[in-house]
């Protein structure tokens, strides 16, 4: 890791609902990732539920958008953490990642040169893997660098306990690899 700049990681996600399982991941994560040198913003459900709907043809921007795009512009590694909503993310998670066409004629245009970590909760496992692919394919098609390693969890089984700390070995061991490989491909491209 370079000595001049620590990674900044970006965690974007949850829900409407305080701490939902969505979010005690992406904190996990980003609590994670700090330990490990980088330093880390969460932007969660209820920031994100303020947000106006996204229209390409205003480009005029609330202060909130401009706060959002200003944070992923800086992100050197972004985990994206999504509740599976009938086979697809949110709509507070896709109206949010909409606006990454703001960084369109950056230097490092959308998601360019950038480690993404892509979570999914589901209440069951077969929404968890047809929204982790469309997850991906988003990712893709913005240029970021999907980790090897992608997680899902089924909320259907006790993940977290009342203070957020996840109580499941093998959810915490996915959660940790993936913000390994978050950081890591972090510090060789930070800027």
């Amino acid at each position: 890791m370079s000595l001049a700049k620590k990674p900044m990681i970006v965690g974007l996600g949850g829900t409407t609902k305080p701490n939902s399982s969505t979010e005690k991941a992406l904190r996990l994560v980003l609590k994670d990732a700090e330990a490990r040198g980088a330093t880390t913003r969460l932007i969660e459900g209820p920031f994100l539920a303020s947000l106006p709907l996204f229209d390409p043809e205003n480009k005029v921007r609330s202060p909130a958008q401009l706060e959002l795009v200003n944070a992923i512009r800086h992100a050197d590694g972004i985990v994206i953490g999504t509740p599976a909503y009938h086979g697809g993310m949110s709509g507070l998670i896709k109206n949010a990642i909409d606006l990454f066409e703001d960084l369109r004629d950056d230097r490092r245009p959308y998601l360019d040169r950038r480690a993404v970590g892509c979570i999914v909760t589901a209440f069951g496992w077969q929404g968890g893997g047809a929204t982790l692919g469309s997850v991906r394919t988003i990712v893709h098609a913005l240029r970021g660098w999907p980790t090897p390693l992608a997680v899902t969890l089924n909320t259907a089984e006790p993940l977290f306990n009342a203070e957020g700390i996840c109580i499941d070995a093998k959810a915490a061991s996915q959660l940790s690899v993936l913000t390994s490989q978050v950081v890591e491909f972090a510090e060789r491209f930070a800027e």
